[in-house]
């Protein structure tokens, strides 16, 4: 049996795990994907990154300003400046090295898909990939949306979610042949609300040299996500091509991500959920707040829960 089964690999479900080891409790992290860190995340193609999801991180507790100061300190991250400017910390090489470090020594599963979860007395039932798994405890670390499929809608813990709420984002991932004068462009209220250059960012590839970032804001985000990925590289790009003032064939690549979950709207208020002062938890950003930060302390404020209770 599984001491500490944790759903989902992404900083929050890290964050629990490495402070539970910590305290020398074992856990398993297990997680649908082929890679950790959930939107803190980097996609590789053709000898080009993008950070995709999360484009930096501010700290504005101590607990987690020291962690970043570690991070920064192994190499795992670095400050990020524009015109003398600081932007903030990201990952090194790339935002998911952030994931990768917080992940040391951790038993993690992946391409692990987790099916439903379910109370059997002194234990938790689920399975993985159609096979059944046993766990004293379980943490679920998911965004709110997808808890019921795994709990079920009756679930009390899920009408406890109802407060919750998100908005989604599309990314669009460009490589210009030029260079721009700016390398970063901020205003929630455009129609691409963060433009960046993501190969100014420390200790990026020489090859990465003219790779770009683009947000759609929230209303362009939501109206369009039923668009397929060619339609939304149609939609995206130009506006991109405008901001950075080259035409649309000084353009070698581009491709667009849906991110359905990409930013809290309205939390839950508490640093996570306990069924009926069960084994069973909820823990999330979507729990206190939006952001990486967010999701480091949920995880981390339930890690200490269970080693209290423990």
């Amino acid at each position: 049996m599984i001491p500490i089964a944790i759903i989902g690999a992404g900083i929050t479900g890290l964050a629990c795990a490495q402070r539970l080891k910590e305290a020398g409790l074992k856990s398993v992290i297990f997680d649908k994907g082929r890679g950790i860190g959930g939107r803190v995340a980097t996609r590789r193609i053709d000898g080009m990154q993008f950070d995709h999801g999360a484009q930096y991180i501010n700290a504005h507790g101590r607990a987690f300003s020291a962690v970043l100061e570690r991070f920064v300190a192994s190499g795992s991250a670095a400050t990020w400046r524009a015109a003398n400017e600081l932007i903030g910390i990201v990952g090194s090489p790339g935002m998911s090295s952030l994931a990768k470090a917080l992940s040391v020594d951790l038993d993690i599963r992946q391409n692990a898909l987790v099916g439903s979860i379910m109370d059997a007395g002194n234990k938790w039932l689920f399975t993985v990939n159609g096979s059944e798994q046993t766990a004293t405890q379980v943490v679920v670390t998911v965004p709110a949306p997808q808890v019921p499929a795994l709990l079920g809608l009756e679930h009390p813990l899920v009408a406890k979610l109802k407060p919750v709420s998100f908005a989604p984002c599309l990314t669009l991932m460009a490589a210009v042949r030029v260079p721009a004068g700016r390398i970063v462009w901020d205003d929630e209220n455009a129609l691409l609300s963060w433009v960046a250059q993501d190969s100014s960012k420390p200790n990026r590839s020489a090859s990465d040299a003219s790779t770009w970032v683009a947000h759609a804001g929230a209303k362009l985000s939501k109206q369009n996500l039923e668009k397929t990925p060619a339609e939304l590289v149609d939609l995206m790009l130009p506006m991109l091509c405008d901001r950075l003032g080259v035409g649309l064939d000084q353009v070698s690549y581009a491709s667009v991500h849906r991110w359905l979950y990409a930013r809290v709207t309205a939390p839950l208020g508490l640093p996570f959920l306990q069924h009926e002062n069960s084994d069973l938890y909820l823990a999330g950003d979507w729990c206190i707040g939006s952001g990486v930060e967010a999701a480091w302390t949920s995880g981390t404020a339930l890690a200490n829960e269970i080693i209290f209770s423990n």
